[in-house]
């Protein structure tokens, strides 16, 4: 994401968050673009949505008309990102022939405690 200071940054309400699905013309509306694929004129610019924009070609647009912009990793695409990478762990990935049954999570069991019923 990237986003842009209209003031100064410390004045955070006064902060613009522009995240390049608004303006991908491979998404949806219910994905997340904001913007028309097709052409259309709008204070005196003709606008349209772009292929697949990078946070870091939206920061270098504002940056290079004056605005104090800079990009943000958000949460929820760190999380996303880790999901993505767990599966690819060596760990994940190995076969663990010889691993410690007890070291995995929901393996206990209480065998031999109580008494059985007759």
């Amino acid at each position: 994401m990237a986003c842009a200071a209209a003031r100064s940054p410390a004045d955070q309400d006064r902060f613009i968050c522009i995240y390049p699905a608004y303006l991908n013309n491979k998404k949806t509306i219910a994905e997340g673009r904001r913007i028309p694929i097709s052409k259309v004129m709008f204070l005196f610019l003709t606008v349209q949505a772009v292929e697949n924009p990078t946070a870091t070609e939206i920061q270098d647009v504002c940056s290079a008309v004056g605005l104090n912009a800079f990009l943000e990793v958000g949460c929820k695409s760190v999380m996303l990102y880790v999901a993505e990478m767990i599966p690819k762990l060596k760990t994940r990935t190995q076969k663990t022939g010889g691993a410690d049954p007890s070291l995995q999570q929901g393996e206990g069991s209480k065998k031999g405690k109580g008494k059985k019923k007759k």
